[in-house]
Parts: structure tokens; sequence; C-alpha cells
């Protein structure tokens, strides 16, 4: 079972960054893809289901926030990364500032990957 939840969390975590990329890129371009009902939903959906996998991953191998650094680490750089692609995909002012909150954005989903490849909170900063 863990092997299996832990496959989905895996492909979650691609998913999510693919469509958070073209997303990114539509953004960028002012392609009206942006705004359909499929672009706006199919995100939620992946999104939920990477945020369950990863819950049942932490109760399955008994590693929590504030009592595994790494885990804590994740869940602080998932808020950073959920604040900055709210800014880049919704809420920046401006293109350069949507831009930038995309960049951000896509720097934060890597080290959070990379802290969970290392299990190290520093992740590729280390």
């Amino acid at each position: 079972m863990y092997y299996a939840i832990k496959h989905l969390h895996v492909v979650c975590v691609v998913l999510s960054a693919a469509g958070f990329l073209l997303r990114g890129m539509w953004m960028l371009t002012g392609n009206p893809m942006l705004s359909h009902r499929l672009t706006r939903v199919l995100p939620h959906i992946i999104d939920s289901l990477l945020l369950l996998s990863a819950i049942t991953l932490a109760v399955m191998i008994a590693q929590y926030p504030f009592a595994a650094d790494w885990v804590t680490a994740k869940v602080g750089g998932l808020v950073a990364y959920v604040l900055l692609g709210t800014l880049a995909l919704k809420r920046g002012p401006t293109k350069p500032v949507r831009a930038g909150a995309f960049a951000a954005a896509l720097f934060v989903y890597v080290w959070i990957v990379s802290v969970a490849f290392t299990k190290n909170p520093a992740g590729f900063l280390a």
C-alpha cells in the first residue's frame, strides 16, 4: 500500500508542476486558455490528491511537521509556493510582478522536491 500511495504522490507532483508551468507560460503570453474552466478546476483536483497522498505518507512513515525537520521544511515551502503561485497566476498587479512570482514559485517547487529526495531541510541549498 505504501508504494501505491508514494507513486500516486510522485505522479501528482509531476502533473502539478507541469500544469503550473503551462499555466505560467499562458499567463506570460496572455493565452485565453488560462481562464478555461478545465484549467481552473483540474489543478485543484491534482493538488488535493497531492496533499492527501502527502498526509497519508507522513502518517504511514510517522514523519510529521515539527517532529521531522525535513517535513517541516517541505510544509513551509508548500506555503511559500502556494502564496507565490497565487501571486503569479491571479493576484499579481502587473506582468513583471507575476513573472517574478512565477520564477520564484518554480524555484521553491524545485527546492521542495530536493528536500524530499535528500531528507535534508536545506535541500539543494545544503
